[in-house]
């Protein structure tokens, strides 16, 4: 029944990512439709405004496919270690990327005692795993290898350039609404008259309400679907630590600590916070807000955990009993 169980957790995530991404590339392609319309008045220009604003998203997941590990690890202040400098993390490591047969990462360590840890790169074989010094000091070696097995998993499964590629779309939609909204209040007050005379107007104009509609909201609900793709990915490397250490328990105790931990992690921002193990902004700070929260209650996924082995799920509100598991 576990098994099944890990299985059907695995499958149902993949297939809830797959559909949240091709909704974020709908909605690029619809919102490039919209514009495309409104502005020219014509299908077939629409369709061609559609294919540009499609290809300028790839070309800018292109850009940040071969370079945007190394912003994120400098942006961190992440140092790389070696088995001198860090010999038990780079043991923990090197065991696990056996378990999950990739290639060994590169590691780096980020002077900061908030436990948390992100990986990044855009294949297994170029990617790094980054740690805090805080993680290190407060996780024992199975609650260690619970969380490196998880970020191995986002290595394994392919997550890092998953989310990279989602998050370059939802940019795409974001600046692509953005110019549309700044040309169309600042610089196209007489642009249609020529589509009035040719008897398109009436369209024209109710296409031109949906394209600033779309503008405005489409954004939003691309940033909504990537936070909720990024929570399925969570939930799915949850899972796959699972199957590399064959420990439920350190995973779930690693989860209560760093969940239950006051630290603030102070390198963290909004456009990293996704990467992390779990949400590095806390619900305390300023800076955080529910609605647009990159990973799942560290309750449910200790509950998603605990489906496995048939334990007794936590009360969402009993913060005791998460602090019992420290």
């Amino acid at each position: 029944m576990a098994a099944d169980t890990f299985y059907a957790q695995q499958s149902a995530n993949r297939r809830n990512s797959i559909f949240l991404a091709l909704i974020v590339v709908a909605l690029l392609a619809l919102l490039g439709y919209a514009i495309g319309y409104a502005m020219t008045a014509d299908p077939v220009g629409a369709v061609g405004t559609t294919v540009v604003a499609v290809v300028i998203g790839f070309l800018v997941s292109v850009g940040s496919y071969f370079g945007g590990d190394k912003l994120v690890l400098a942006a961190s202040g992440a140092k790389e270690v070696d088995a001198t400098s860090a010999p038990q993390l780079l043991n923990v490591v090197q065991e696990m990327t056996i378990a999950a047969n990739v290639p060994m990462p590169r590691v780096y360590l980020i002077d900061d005692s908030a436990p948390n840890a992100f990986a990044t790169g855009r294949d297994p074989k170029h990617s790094s795993i980054a740690i805090t010094t805080g993680l290190l000091q407060k996780l024992d070696r199975e609650e260690l290898q619970g969380v490196i097995g998880h970020e191995l998993a986002h290595v394994r499964n392919l997550d890092i350039r998953f989310s990279l590629l989602v998050g370059v779309m939802v940019g795409s939609i974001a600046l692509l609404s953005d110019f549309f909204l700044r040309f169309t209040f600042w610089g196209g007050g007489g642009r249609r008259s020529r589509d009035r005379d040719s008897g398109g107007g009436g369209l024209q104009a109710i296409m031109m309400i949906v394209a600033i509609a779309l503008a405005i909201l489409a954004p939003i609900a691309a940033r909504l679907v990537q936070l909720a793709v990024s929570r399925q990915r969570e939930y799915l490397a949850d899972a796959s630590s699972v199957e590399l250490t064959r420990n439920p328990a350190g995973l779930e105790r690693a989860l209560a600590k760093i969940g239950t931990d006051k630290e603030v992690l102070e390198v963290a921002n909004r456009a990293t916070q996704h990467l992390y193990f779990t949400n590095p902004i806390k619900k305390f700070e300023d800076r955080s807000n529910s609605m647009f929260a990159t990973h799942p209650a560290i309750v449910d996924r200790i509950n998603r955990l605990r489906e496995l082995t048939g334990e007794r799920p936590l009360d969402p509100g009993d913060m005791a009993a998460l602090a019992d598991l420290t």
